[in-house]
């Protein structure tokens, strides 16, 4: 992660964007909690089984960046750069529209799990959003970052796809081999990169705006 703006001068962070980098790190943490709890009751405590599976989703590791990125403005004290604040925010929100779109009505989950599905489908995608529209650097960014944020989704479809292939095991419905032929799966992943493209423009535009 670099650090943010220019060269010249870090900018640092005041207390109430502090408060809103702590705010999304609980929240992120708790749900990352909550659902190796659930998942390693599923393994008979296999930790580095539990580890091994909830990895293999996109919503995870994408939370575990905003973790990662939020914790690390907090302990130095400054904003991360700007670009990757903006891709960050693309990727949650896009968590959380592919979920509630798609996934949701495909399952029930009840007591811990419904409380991790919330804090890392629902919430953690709405404050991410609302901290970077109101905190984060106003920087235009140029509309060539919209290409450069599917770097993230294009490896972990890759690393998805792989992970499957050698456990023949999917993630999500619209990338599972064992009933997708590779033209179907190839149409999928096209319409995936067409959203986070359409979406990165969207806020690439909003940076121009808030600009």
């Amino acid at each position: 992660m670099r650090r943010a703006g220019n060269s010249r001068k870090p900018v640092g962070m005041k207390t109430t964007v502090r408060l809103g980098s702590i705010l999304i790190v609980l929240v992120v943490l708790a749900g990352l909690v909550a659902q190796f709890v659930v998942t390693n009751g599923t393994t008979g405590g296999q930790a580095a089984t539990t580890l091994w599976i909830i990895l293999g989703y996109f919503t995870i590791l994408t939370n575990v960046l905003v973790l990662a990125t939020h914790a690390m403005q907090l302990l130095q004290g400054r904003f991360a750069n700007p670009q990757w604040l903006g891709g960050l925010t693309l990727w949650i929100i896009i968590v959380a529209v592919i979920y509630h779109l798609l996934l949701a009505d495909l399952w029930q989950p009840q007591g811990l799990l419904w409380w991790a599905d919330f804090l890392l489908h629902t919430v953690s995608p709405v404050l991410s959003f609302l901290w970077w529209l109101v905190f984060a650097p106003r920087v235009k960014l140029p509309w060539i970052t919209a290409a450069q944020w599917l770097v993230w989704p294009l490896a972990y479809t890759i690393y998805a796809l792989t992970r499957g292939m050698l456990t023949n095991h999917y993630p999500y419905p619209f990338m599972d081999m064992n009933v997708l032929t590779p033209a179907q799966m190839a149409v999928n992943a096209v319409v995936l990169m067409t959203g986070f493209f359409l979406g990165g423009l969207a806020m690439v535009l909003l940076t121009r705006l808030r600009g």
